[in-house]
């Protein structure tokens, strides 16, 4: 049913950056409390931290521009970042008897999207801390030009999100977007046209979750929860067993592997209802499923017909995403082109564009029947916009991610974008996230690449320079996420 909370708004205002060291202050003395005892991340361990305060140095010294490009698995990164940034980046400078220009900061780019769901606190908040705000799904001019101003004149070195959205996943990299390497050439140019020396370098940072201790039982008791919300019986009565054969003293790898059936069984579960429901209510087809070879079983894996089984679950999950984006596609008139994060976020503009019209500036004007009528189709575009929700959690999901390693971080992650998905077919929001036991981070400094090194090449074919540095952005990534 239409959400009554959905009224049709003027235009999204863009949100200038607008650095205040006193709000800066604040913050950063709040900071450490509140990440441990209303996040949950206990330690941040930083490897490599010399390189990074020695390209603090260059920065300070007005030999470099920096963009630090940082891994996004979890909605938590920022803490990690700020930690890592005004304290940790600051120590190793003293240490090394580097002089600290203070504050040690960042400006950053955000998603315009943010201070809608998490409130317009969030957005004055992000402004006055340096942030500068992008919309993903259209050629935003002013977000673009505020970024390039930073980039080449900002106080701070850049930080970015080079996946450009939270993946739910600690070890897999979502493609990177061509957007940050587009940044660090325009920065060149930019720096070219002042007659600047300043070298433009990329830094990577890569950034693991592990849970302090193991929460088995918690994700257990997550999965029965979901086992139970969808209409499951009981794994144990699933298979003939009692709930007296599942090992609580037992070893950890039957454990695992009872819990990964119970966790593939869910998700196939899942997967088939959606089918259904896409096909009664929204015409939709599916391809059948083609039969997947057999793959040898790796150490701790499940046995060869599981991994069967998971490639092609994948094959149904892929066409299952593309379908729950074709019916958001058709309602919009738009064509199903690109990738599935591609897909997303222009339906997402496209919704934004009939909730927050550009048209309607002078909105307390309109008589009440033409109120009423904006509305109605800001109303059905969010409605639109939740199968594209749905796809958005899944987007980096392969199928076979649990399965090749058996860690309760894979399971946790895996469980909890279930859970994503589940609580928003109930109509509900996903945020926050149940929590499933204290963590600890570690991130990893990469080594920094030279954009300026590639300027020859971008005046030749932009195009190419650009795609060749952001596959090779992609690969330093993975990198630091294996690191």
């Amino acid at each position: 049913m239409p959400n009554p909370n959905i009224h049709a708004q003027p235009p999204l205002e863009f949100i200038p950056s607008q650095f205040d060291p006193l709000v800066f202050g604040a913050v950063r003395s709040l900071l450490p409390t509140w990440r441990r005892w209303r996040v949950g991340i206990t330690d941040i361990e930083v490897s490599n931290l010399e390189t990074l305060a020695q390209l603090y140095k260059q920065f300070q010294d007005g030999k470099i521009r920096l963009l630090i490009a940082f891994r996004h698995p979890s909605t938590n990164d920022p803490y990690s970042m700020a930690d890592m940034l005004w304290r940790q980046v600051s120590q190793t400078m003293r240490q090394q008897g580097i002089p600290v220009k203070a504050p040690i900061h960042a400006h950053f780019i955000y998603d315009r999207g943010i201070p809608l769901w998490a409130g317009k606190f969030v957005g004055w908040l992000y402004s006055r801390l340096g942030g500068t705000p992008i919309r993903r799904g259209k050629v935003d001019l002013m977000g673009l030009r505020s970024i390039r101003e930073l980039f080449a004149n900002g106080q701070f070195p850049m930080a970015a999100a080079p996946e450009g959205a939270t993946n739910g996943h600690n070890e897999i990299v979502s493609p990177i977007e061509p957007g940050i390497a587009q940044f660090g050439f325009w920065c060149v140019e930019d720096l070219h046209k002042a007659g600047r020396t300043e070298q433009v370098l990329i830094v990577p940072i890569g950034i693991q979750y592990r849970y302090v201790e193991p929460p088995w039982d918690l994700v257990e008791q997550l999965l029965s929860r979901l086992e139970l919300e969808s209409g499951l019986v009981p794994e144990a009565a699933a298979v003939g067993g009692s709930e007296g054969d599942y090992p609580k003293g037992g070893t950890a790898s039957h454990r695992q592997t009872l819990l990964y059936r119970r966790l593939y069984r869910l998700g196939e579960h899942l997967l088939t209802l959606m089918e259904q429901f896409y096909k009664k209510f929204y015409g939709q087809s599916f391809p059948a499923v083609p039969a997947a070879a057999s793959t040898s079983s790796a150490e701790g894996s499940p046995d060869p017909s599981l991994l069967s089984s998971n490639e092609q679950l994948a094959h149904r999950l892929q066409a299952l995403l593309s379908a729950a984006l074709s019916v958001a596609e058709q309602f919009f008139d738009l064509p199903p082109k690109g990738n599935l994060s591609d897909r997303c976020r222009r339906l997402e503009q496209a919704g934004w564009d009939r909730i927050y019209r550009e048209d309607l500036k002078q909105i307390e004007a309109l008589s009440p029947v033409e109120r009423g009528l904006a509305d109605r189709v800001a109303e059905e575009a969010d409605l639109r916009l939740w199968h594209m929700r749905l796809v958005e959690t899944f987007v980096s999901v392969t199928g076979h991610y649990v399965a090749e390693k058996l860690t309760v971080e894979r399971f946790a992650e895996t469980t909890l974008l279930l859970w994503d998905m589940v609580t928003r077919i109930k109509g509900k929001s996903p945020f926050p996230r149940p929590k499933l036991g204290q963590q600890q981070v570690k991130m990893t400094v990469g080594a920094p690449i030279s954009v300026s090194d590639y300027w020859e090449a971008y005046q030749s074919s932009r195009r190419q320079a650009v795609a060749t540095l952001t596959k090779e952005l992609q690969t330093v990534m993975e990198e630091v996420a294996k690191a």
